[in-house]
């Protein structure tokens, strides 16, 4: 389960709604230095360096990111950090929602388009990422859409042995218990969390679509592994591994991130949420690999 441990929100951040050609997400919308923005510059202040999707995992939403946005800002980075569909505060999105691998992949292209900021670097988080490597191969890296693809704690196929036992539970129990029902065997007792944040966390599980959750465990369970695939598209790739992780096993998201060609980055200390426990050093690497694959593509 996503991990948080603050709720602080930065100054410059706005909710926002994304109203897009496959339905309404939520996001927050932070550009640089205090400024949210829908173009390339911010009214007289510093320019746009970049703009960034930000993708959650399984059970996550738009706040898990929280603790690496005014990092990300003060680097001139205009940041939209979403709830996906069937999650939070998006919800179903649209009538008749299908949360389908490839069509949840779509929602992210349909964001990106709907963004008009030019390519975007995209960012998915643990179940995150095979949505974004599914929009990646859906798309064939095009380069109008995506400046770079990163992996964040997330492996190249289905989940380790013990994850798998966990979302076959999960899938046993989907249709005869309730969501409230289930959140006391599912709540993270392993991070102690402010109140509010503990209270968020249960909200914010209550708020899930039961649909999703189930089509989400059945992918993690189910996923093969398309490193090849995506290995042979042009597009700057980045992986990052925060330790200890039991949902993707470190040695083979490193081993992924090799065959790939990517960047790779260990982040010690940074257990599954790499994104909560170390953002200060999490945002930093991605600002270095953002910016210079940028600089890359202008040579």
């Amino acid at each position: 389960m996503s991990q948080l441990l603050t709720l602080e929100v930065p100054d410059n951040a706005r909710s926002v709604r994304l109203r897009t050609e496959r339905g309404v997400f939520a996001a927050l919308d932070v550009g640089p230095d205090g400024r949210t923005t829908g173009g390339r510059t911010t009214g007289g202040h510093a320019p746009v360096r970049a703009t960034a999707l930000l993708v959650p995992g399984f059970m996550g939403s738009k706040e898990d990111f929280l603790p690496m946005l005014p990092v990300l800002s003060s680097g001139g980075v205009r940041v939209l950090a979403i709830d996906g569909r069937g999650q939070h505060e998006t919800g179903a999105a649209s009538p008749d929602p299908s949360y389908t691998r490839d069509d949840l992949a779509s929602d992210l292209i349909a964001i990106a388009q709907h963004l008009n900021a030019g390519p975007v670097h995209l960012l998915g988080h643990s179940y995150g990422g095979i949505l974004a490597r599914a929009a990646v191969l859906a798309t064939h890296a095009d380069p109008s859409l995506w400046a770079s693809v990163t992996f964040m704690n997330f492996g190249p196929a289905s989940v380790s042995a013990r994850q798998r036992e966990r979302l076959q539970l999960l899938l046993s129990v989907i249709d005869s218990m309730t969501l409230a029902d289930m959140w006391p065997y599912v709540r993270n007792e392993d991070t102690a969390a402010p109140e509010d944040v503990e209270l968020f966390m249960e909200r914010r599980w209550l708020r899930n679509s039961p649909e999703h959750l189930a089509a989400a465990a059945e992918q993690m369970l189910a996923e093969e592994d398309e490193t090849p695939r995506l290995a042979r598209l042009s597009i700057p790739k980045s992986v990052i591994s925060g330790t200890p992780d039991e949902t993707w096993p470190p040695e083979g998201v490193e081993r992924m991130a090799r065959a790939l060609g990517a960047g790779f980055v260990r982040i010690e200390n940074g257990g599954h949420s790499p994104n909560v426990h170390k953002p200060r050093q999490t945002a930093s690497a991605l600002l270095d690999f953002w910016l210079s694959s940028q600089e890359v593509v202008a040579a």
